[in-house]
């Protein structure tokens, strides 16, 4: 296929509301030594996005900056050294763009907390423009059998979910509590978790995400807005989660997770709302012997297990596909929080 000199991309210069994002015409650029050009088709918005935007994190952001890091496309052109993919091959484009590869972290398989780690729509430009510079050794093949939309949200949403389920310790049989269930991440770790043979309390509001993460099978479902959640959760899990996975965006869930949780259990801290502070009473947290766990996305094991369950028919994302011309249409609902599952936008249109 020919290459364009120019192309489309959502930008934004500085930190602030959705109305910030501006589609210009921006070079293409050209791969470097061991990366490749993704010609993206699909791509996902994840809560992320929005943080970067907004400047809500005490993380130095790339400006201007080309968001976007649920990717999924097709390699046009490989740079000097790359031999592990070629011309044509279907891949995903990642939060964790790349990593240094020889630090202490990046030896033993943690290198999603490299100190060099490069994140893809945030310290580089991400995948909210047609073609997109990736790392060869971190993209991610997809299977043949997985269309390229469906494979979009796994890329971050899918990843991020399956290793914090991992990391929660929780084994089968045993309770995983997610709050935030409803949502981007929510709805694809209410499937891993049941695919993981765990039992779960979903915890969200609204008959729309009720119906959804009962669609996939959550054993309970909690609605924050109507229901005590701490004394629910404990009644419908006989004496609290095994496990909690915090997905929800309110800093509330973190001081309800550490309520209705269980004695000697894992509460997993995902979600990062802007300004949230853990607060939990330090008595019950050390006579109840819980943990707190942070995970940040998952390795590149992770990200092929992740999309081998989408293969198996397993997890299923729940997406709704959108011109890439709604992009602040997407950022103001997703403010707002009216979305359930994810939004996938098509680059064609």
């Amino acid at each position: 296929m020919t290459i364009p000199d120019k192309q489309l991309a959502a930008v934004f210069h500085n930190h602030g509301n959705p109305d910030n994002v501006k589609f210009e015409e921006v070079p293409v650029a050209e791969p470097g030594e061991n990366e490749v050009l993704v010609n993206i088709k699909y791509t996902g918005v994840c809560h992320t996005d929005l943080h970067a935007l907004q400047g809500d994190w005490p993380l130095d952001v790339k400006l201007p900056l080309i968001g976007g890091h649920e990717g999924a496309g097709v390699v046009v052109k490989a740079g000097p050294g790359v031999n592990r993919l070629k011309i044509g091959d279907r891949v995903g484009v990642k939060w964790m763009n790349s990593s240094c590869g020889n630090c202490e972290y990046c030896m033993k398989s943690q290198e999603t907390i490299c100190p060099n780690i490069q994140l893809s729509g945030y310290t580089v430009d991400g995948s909210f423009q047609h073609y997109c510079i990736a790392n060869a050794t971190h993209a991610t093949l997809i299977p043949e059998s997985v269309p390229l939309e469906v494979a979009a949200p796994v890329m971050c949403a899918g990843i991020t979910c399956y290793r914090a389920l991992k990391e929660s310790g929780v084994q089968p049989g045993e309770w995983i509590c997610i709050p935030g269930a409803g949502g981007g991440l929510g709805h694809l770790a209410v499937q891993y978790a049941k695919a993981m043979a765990m039992r779960v309390v979903a915890i969200d509001s609204g008959e729309d995400k009720k119906e959804l993460v009962k669609s996939f099978n959550a054993d309970v479902f909690v609605d924050f807005k109507t229901d005590d959640v701490v004394e629910m959760v404990k009644e419908k899990t006989g004496g609290g989660a095994h496990g909690t996975l915090v997905l929800s965006t309110s800093p509330k869930s973190y001081e309800q997770a550490a309520a209705f949780a269980r004695p000697g259990s894992t509460m997993v801290t995902v979600a990062m709302p802007a300004g949230a502070k853990l607060g939990a009473d330090i008595f019950w947290l050390t006579v109840k012997m819980l943990k707190v766990c942070g995970s940040h996305v998952g390795n590149r094991l992770d990200s092929v297990e992740a999309l081998d369950y989408v293969a198996r028919g397993l997890v299923k994302p729940f997406y709704k596909v959108q011109p890439f011309s709604t992009l602040p249409e997407v950022y103001h609902l997703m403010h707002e929080g009216k979305i359930a599952g994810r939004i996938v936008l098509d680059l064609s249109k």
